[in-house]
């Protein structure tokens, strides 16, 4: 199954899409990636999931990637004697420590580190804001605060913190329960870890994932943004999570954010996923509106590796027709005649390494050459991932050996993953390149590809070979 796309689609499941059924419709029609969602997913559920995509996958013949989505710390306010209550703009109400239900002049908040965390001037949006204080006092037990905006709380409704650094790590009980559960599946490819705040976030989460899954990290708070750089050094992916960005932060700053860590991530050689309210209006529609059509096509004109889907795949009334929806935006906007010039004017420079060197080589060889394919042998994913940097106009086959590294590069811009046996020598691996460009349908007899791999071969990370090869008439065999 040949996708005619260079981005990829992650589509999340739930009760509308959670039989396998319909997974595969899904996976036909687009989806490269499957999401579960923690926050709403039991143990059980998951593995059910995880064995039906896997079901999929072998019907399918292509490797299908699997991320799971921690849910995270839910920092939410007590209930009230009446269930909600009224506010003025102006003011006073208090957040405290003090377990009973709340009424119009105060509410439980059943988070210490928050009460210990907020400083006079700090924000705090409830209901993603709908209702904005600003804290007055605070003595680590309560914070005294002004209503500035909106006129209702009710029971359990989220809280947000733009300006607060909480002092813990982004990793809750459940969260350790469920990231144990996911890595005893021995089948999960990447895990997704919400409200990272610093870099610290990601370090025990890798400590105990211990290189198993991939880490892809949520950007959603104002604290994020402020040390992008060694985050995205800490993370295997990044994804920009819209929904709680969009909160925390001016509507007007997260198309610029977006941009902004895309193309960090692009300089990085790390993929990055682009998520919330993609097409959200197809979760009653058939059909999306012309603005979510503009989103989706935003993203892939800068060369995002993934585009999600969230309610409109996992509880939407159209979740196939979301997935092919999104699809054909896709084809289409890489047809468009300033795609190319787009991508590559965004390209970033390559590192000072071999590696990297070698990767730029393949990508202007080509080109110039007008190469049918350029085929990597990645153990790894390294290999992978550096061509995928480059965003060559012609189609990336990775091939590996290792059936969880073809399934965790499922997520990255371009790559055609191939579930391949270790060759053996240089002759053979040109001679499995050929066959594959040609079993796979990107290439004919007589057509020219371009092979790079590390030699000796398997030794990860050590891009340092390219080779140039004609497919034989035999189309089995390189020469």
């Amino acid at each position: 199954m040949r996708r005619n796309r260079k981005v990829k689609i992650l589509a999340t499941l739930g009760p509308a899409s959670s039989e396998e059924e319909v997974i595969e419709k899904l996976h036909k029609a687009g989806a490269d990636v499957f999401r579960i969602n923690m926050s709403h997913a039991s143990h059980d559920v998951m593995r059910t999931l995880i064995k039906r995509i896997r079901n999929v996958e072998a019907r399918c013949g292509r490797p299908i990637g699997i991320l799971a989505d921690l849910q995270g710390p839910k920092l939410r306010v007590g209930k009230f004697l009446d269930s909600k209550v009224e506010l003025e703009i102006g003011q006073t109400f208090t957040l405290d420590d003090i377990d009973e239900p709340g009424n119009e002049k105060r509410v439980y908040l059943p988070h210490p580190e928050i009460l210990q965390s907020v400083q006079p001037g700090h924000r705090l949006l409830i209901d993603d804001g709908k209702l904005q204080l600003r804290a007055e006092k605070c003595d680590g037990k309560s914070i005294v605060c002004t209503v500035v905006a909106g006129n209702k709380i009710s029971d359990r409704k989220g809280v947000s913190l733009p300006d607060t650094l909480l002092g813990v790590g982004a990793l809750t009980e459940k969260d350790r329960l469920d990231l144990d559960a996911v890595l005893e599946t021995g089948d999960v490819d990447w895990v997704a870890l919400s409200f990272i705040q610093r870099p610290d976030d990601l370090a025990e989460v890798r400590k105990i994932a211990r290189g198993q899954v991939g880490l892809l990290s949520k950007i959603e708070k104002p604290q994020a943004i402020e040390r992008i750089d060694e985050i995205i050094e800490m993370s295997d992916a990044l994804m920009v999570a819209r929904g709680d960005l969009g909160v925390e932060m001016p509507l007007e700053a997260v198309p610029g954010l977006q941009k902004k860590l895309i193309r960090a991530c692009r300089a990085a050689g790390k993929p990055v996923v682009v998520a919330t309210q993609m097409l959200e209006s197809m979760i009653t529609s058939p059909v999306p509106t012309r603005a979510e059509v503009s989103d989706v096509a935003t993203a892939v004109f800068e060369g995002a590796d993934a585009i999600m889907l969230s309610a409109e795949s996992a509880a939407g009334d159209y979740p196939v027709e979301a997935v092919t929806t999104m699809a054909s935006i896709a084809r289409t906007i890489e047809k468009e005649a300033l795609y190319p010039t787009i991508i590559h004017a965004q390209r970033p420079q390559p590192e000072a390494t071999g590696a990297d060197a070698i990767s730029l080589a393949a990508r202007e060889i080509a080109e110039t050459l007008k190469l049918t394919a350029i085929v990597t042998y990645t153990a790894s994913g390294t290999t992978g991932l550096r061509a995928a940097r480059e965003r060559p106009n012609v189609p990336i086959i990775a091939l590996s050996p290792v059936v969880k590294t073809a399934r965790r590069l499922a997520i990255v811009w371009g790559l055609h993953c191939v579930v391949a046996a270790e060759p053996t020598g240089l002759d053979t691996m040109v001679d499995e390149a050929c066959r594959i460009v040609v079993d796979e349908g990107f290439g004919k007899p007589g057509d020219r590809l371009i092979v790079s791999a590390g030699v000796p071969l398997g030794t990860p990370g050590a891009t340092n070979m390219l080779r140039i090869a004609y497919i034989g008439m035999d189309g089995q065999s390189g020469v």
